[in-house]
């Protein structure tokens, strides 16, 4: 079985890389997780996960004619597989975006769910991929309106290659009333149901330098726990390893945004 997720924002700032770590950590409690930092122009997955000293990345598996296996791009970290991606400007202008439709197949090959850390906007090819090749998408918001038209651009986009809406989650929460208000308004537009609302924390920043996912550096916390619930509402569905493999070798690689 594998589903596919991409987590998305459509605007920065919102955790989504947090995000998408602290929930793969909570599904990897049940699940076989890979993570897979698809931002290939701004990654930071690897800083996350103290994995930026690493000698091989996705970068390395997206350039042609270069035999990378995919599994050399594969680290185990706090209970997952991570695939990072690297920082690097002439790497990400050496690297063809449309290899990483063969790369998820690989990978889709051999784990129960992967999530696609996926860049913040839609403004190439490469960033619009997670979203094509993904099953479901979870859409990480702010109880803003610039944050909410945003996602709605994400979740369009995404629901017109066919990809569906798998829920919202509210991150970074400083004020209860900001989500009451954007709730009940969000729900009415947005595909899935609200997930969670995670309250910002200093401890999320603590362990991003740190270099551990917060659920690995400060399990108890309030945010910790609110990640692992919404989780916990992730209906992972079980769709052939083999037959989804086909389907991102074979997806459609948008030419235009």
């Amino acid at each position: 079985m594998v589903e596919a997720f991409a987590v998305a924002s459509g605007k920065g700032g919102t955790g989504k890389t947090t995000s998408t770590l602290a929930l793969g950590m909570a599904l990897a409690e049940q699940y076989d997780v890979t993570v897979v930092d698809a931002d290939t122009g701004m990654a930071n997955l690897l800083f996350h996960t103290g994995l930026d000293d690493v000698d091989v990345t996705l970068h390395d598996l997206l350039v042609e004619d270069v035999a990378t296996d995919v599994s050399a791009a594969v680290y185990e970290r706090f209970g997952m597989h991570v695939v990072p991606c690297g920082t690097s400007l002439a790497a990400f202008r050496a690297a063809d975006p449309e290899r990483l439709r063969g790369v998820v197949a690989d990978l889709a090959a051999d784990t129960d769910v992967l999530l696609l850390d996926s860049p913040a906007a839609l403004g190439s090819k490469s960033a619009v991929l997670p979203v094509v090749l993904a099953d479901r998408t979870v859409v990480v918001l702010q109880p803003t309106i610039p944050s909410l038209s945003d996602g709605l651009k994400v979740q369009e986009y995404a629901r017109s290659y066919g990809t569906e809406t798998a829920g919202i989650l509210f991150n970074r929460i400083r004020d209860d009333a900001d989500v009451d208000r954007v709730v009940d308004r969000a729900e009415r537009y947005f595909g899935g149901r609200t997930l969670g609302v995670v309250p910002e924390s200093d401890v999320a920043s603590d362990a991003r330098r740190a270099g551990e996912p917060l659920l690995s550096y400060a399990p108890e916390s309030t945010a910790a726990e609110a990640f692992r619930d919404a989780a916990a509402r992730i209906d992972v569905r079980a769709g052939d390893s083999e037959d989804v493999a086909d389907r991102f070798r074979s997806a459609v690689v948008p030419d235009e945004v």
